[in-house]
């Protein structure tokens, strides 16, 4: 009987109990609320029960446990309280057992390690307590084990992995304790996520014995005695961090780039001293962390064979040497962090063509000579190039000119005459601003905000280029324009009005958005007020937005590609901001496309100005409440844009039907409009949709971060939700 994935109201009738012969019940995801009826334990038949995605309250009946033939069941996603029943133990049928996502407390009965048939166990995000059962693992074939996000203690069972098909063991978020003895020779695994708990020792994983090893986190830990030297024989490894186990210490293995599959690499404040190894076959590898440790030596030349290298940081750490030609000819290399270092020479200019480039950071080294003159740089902030006596040029000050104003064979007649000329046109301007000064008053009186990527010019020539403009091309409202400034940069211009006596927040929130910088962002740089006006200046992007792209047929490849560009922009306002800034407002028309195609978030945190702008002035418990709000909304957002970006505009606001219909029916109807995929294309469809489904959740709770869906899309993360329970 499959009756879920509708909108009922009510209750689980009672009356189901008396179908004494069904074998198969399934009310998923169907809007129900109140008890489980103890009547279902009179189901002396069924063997696979699925309640999931529903609003369940109450605790679980313990006379579930009468139910024989039960193998599979799955009560995720609920407001479930209390502990799991002692008689759960009972269950020897039980395959899948499934409380993720609710509200549970408690110990984990000793009896469910008892189970013989247990395969699977998710009880994550709860708030179970104590240890895991000791003898977990011993008297099944236990494959899945999940139990992050608890307050869980006490060492790894044993047992967990005795009978050699354990593939995934997830636990981060806990307060676990002890090494990693049990799971060394777990030659099943797949997935191990062991972050943030109290683990020390050394790390005994033997990777020659993990053949099929793709993820390990083990980062936010008091792991000791270095990274195993046989990471190399990880040949499937895609994602290893060990960050932030500040005695780890040790070498990074001298063949860890070579990993084939291998792209994040993670070791940030880790207490590593050495050299850095030679970048040789790193075929795959996008992201190297390696920030705050003892490293020591020159970045090797070799570092060019990483064609598919988007971030490094190597900052704070004790490198020396020249920075690399060759680091400036990886293709997609968007962001370069070197800084409090101790490089010399000059930065390669080869840099100033890199049309990926959105940050090289240098800031704190012994780097000389002129800082290239390429677009990306005009972009950056001071920030990240003080600190280095002898570099110079925008947007530090300026380069000396090799030759005088004036050269050199001028006559001291002839530079007499121009500079009384110049000294006398300086006076008679002075004269004239100081009267449009007085006749404006003080009220009027403008300022400018300048952050990385405009020239040091005045507020005035910005209200004289918008005084300019007399078309308004490309308005999406009346409070924008755009406009060309005296240096030949166009801007797009939002204008705001404020009172005077919230300018002041305002403007601090309004530099915190200007510093916010990524390569899925509109750049914001820099804004010009007074008392009673501000306007934002914004880069320009010519090539449309989303909502109008979705009138056109675009293939899946694009599709992807915006979808994941979305992501990474949200991901770094949610993650990589201090405090996370809410976009607040997403929607396609807030998505533009640059030159390239790719996607940059628009309006990012506007909402929050014109609250500042407006005098509100919330209490900081308020101020957090709303932004945890938004910051939830904005998934929520992202969900319904996916759906929108993959039926071509069909489903618009459809985060709360969508889930009402069939899941195979909802798949089938997006594969169908995306015909000439390929089969990976249709991998990818399937899980962009079901993340579109994890991030339109009716609870806010429930939906995952963006960090995680940006690991989700990325490959790095399994879905972990209840519709995926029987994976593997």
């Amino acid at each position: 009987m499959e009756i879920g994935y509708n909108l009922y109201q009510g209750f689980i009738p009672p009356e189901i109990g008396n179908m004494s012969q069904l074998q198969y019940l399934d009310i998923a995801g169907a809007n129900l609320s109140g008890l489980i009826p103890k009547q279902l334990s009179n189901l002396s038949n069924l063997q696979s029960l699925f309640l999931f995605s529903n609003q369940l309250t109450g605790s679980i009946p313990s006379e579930l446990s009468n139910i024989e033939p039960l193998t599979d069941l799955d009560l995720s996603d609920n407001f479930f309280t209390g502990s799991i029943p002692e008689s759960f133990s009972d269950l020897e049928n039980l395959r899948l057992l499934s409380v993720m996502y609710n509200d549970m407390s408690g110990t984990v009965p000793e009896g469910i390690a008892q189970l013989p048939s247990l395969e699977t166990l998710l009880i994550w995000n709860n708030k179970f307590s104590g240890s895991l059962p000791r003898s977990l693992g011993r008297n099944s074939k236990l494959k899945w084990v999940d139990a992050s996000t608890n307050d869980l203690v006490g060492n790894i069972p044993p047992d967990i992995c005795v009978s050699g098909e354990l593939f995934k063991l997830i636990l981060f978020s806990n307060k676990f304790t002890g090494g990693l003895s049990s799971i060394s020779n777990c030659s099943s695994l797949v997935r191990l996520r062991l972050e943030d708990n109290l683990f020390s020792g050394e790390i005994t994983l033997k990777f020659s014995l993990l053949p099929d090893i793709l993820y390990v986190d083990l980062s936010r830990n008091n792991f000791v005695g270095g990274i195993p030297s046989d990471i190399s024989q990880a040949t499937q490894l895609e994602y290893f961090n060990v960050s932030y186990n500040q005695q780890l210490g040790g070498i990074i293995p001298s063949q860890t780039w070579s990993l084939p599959q291998l792209q994040n690499f993670s070791a940030s404040s880790c207490g590593i001293s050495s050299d850095l190894p030679p970048f040789e076959s790193c075929k795959s590898i996008s992201v190297v962390d390696l920030d705050s440790n003892n490293l020591s030596g020159t970045i090797p030349n070799s570092v060019s064979k990483c064609q598919t290298l988007e971030k490094i940081n190597l900052s704070n750490n004790n490198l020396t040497g020249h920075i690399p030609d060759e680091l400036a000819t990886i293709p997609v290399l968007g962001v370069v962090d070197l800084s409090n270092n101790n490089f010399n020479g000059t930065i390669p200019a080869k840099f100033g063509s890199c049309s990926n480039l959105q940050l090289l950071n240098v800031s704190f080294n012994n780097i000389s000579g002129s800082i290239p003159a390429g677009k990306s740089f005009k972009l950056m902030g001071r920030s990240a190039f003080v600190g280095n006596s002898e570099l110079c040029g925008a947007p530090l000050q300026p380069c000396p000119d090799s030759v005088g104003i004036l050269g050199s064979k001028c006559s001291w007649k002839v530079t007499r005459i121009v500079l009384l000329s110049v000294g006398l046109l300086i006076v008679l301007l002075g004269l004239a601003f100081g009267m449009s000064y007085l006749r404006r008053g003080i009220k009027s009186q403008w300022k400018m905000v300048s952050f990385a990527g405009l020239p040091q010019f005045t507020a005035n020539d910005v209200l004289t280029s918008l005084s300019a403009t007399t078309k308004p091309t490309e308005v999406q409202s009346p409070s924008v324009t755009k406009a060309v400034l005296p240096t030949g940069i166009t801007v797009l211009v939002k204008k705001i009005e404020w009172e005077e006596r919230s300018s002041k927040v305002a403007s601090e929130f309004i530099v915190r958005l200007g510093n916010a910088r990524h390569k899925n962002l509109v750049r914001l740089l820099g804004f010009c007020h007074n008392p009673h006006l501000v306007y934002l200046l914004y880069d320009y992007l010519p090539n449309g937005n989303l909502a109008e792209k979705m009138e056109m047929k675009w293939d899946w490849a694009a599709k992807f590609r915006t979808v994941v560009g979305i992501a990474r922009g949200l991901c770094f306002l949610h993650h990589e901001c201090y405090p996370a800034i809410p976009h607040g407002d997403l929607k396609p028309s807030n998505i533009v496309f640059d030159e390239n195609m790719e996607p940059h978030l628009a309006e990012f945190g506007f909402k929050q100005v014109l609250r500042w702008s407006k005098g509100s002035s919330p209490t900081r418990n308020k101020w957090e409440t709303v932004t945890k709000e938004e910051l939830c909304m904005d998934i929520y957002k992202f969900g319904e844009m996916i759906l929108e970006i993959v039926t071509g505009g069909r489903l618009t606001n459809a985060g709360a039907s969508i889930h009402s219909k069939p899941w195979e029916v909802l798949l089938r109807e997006i594969y169908n409009e995306n015909e000439g995929t390929s089969a990976s294309s249709l991998h990818e469809i399937k899980l962009v949709l079901e993340v579109a489904m994890l991030c339109t959740q009716s609870r806010s709770s429930d939906r995952p971060s963006m960090e995680d869906v940006l690991k989700l899309l990325s490959g790095l993360k399994h879905l972990e939700d209840g519709r995926t329970s029987k994976e593997g």
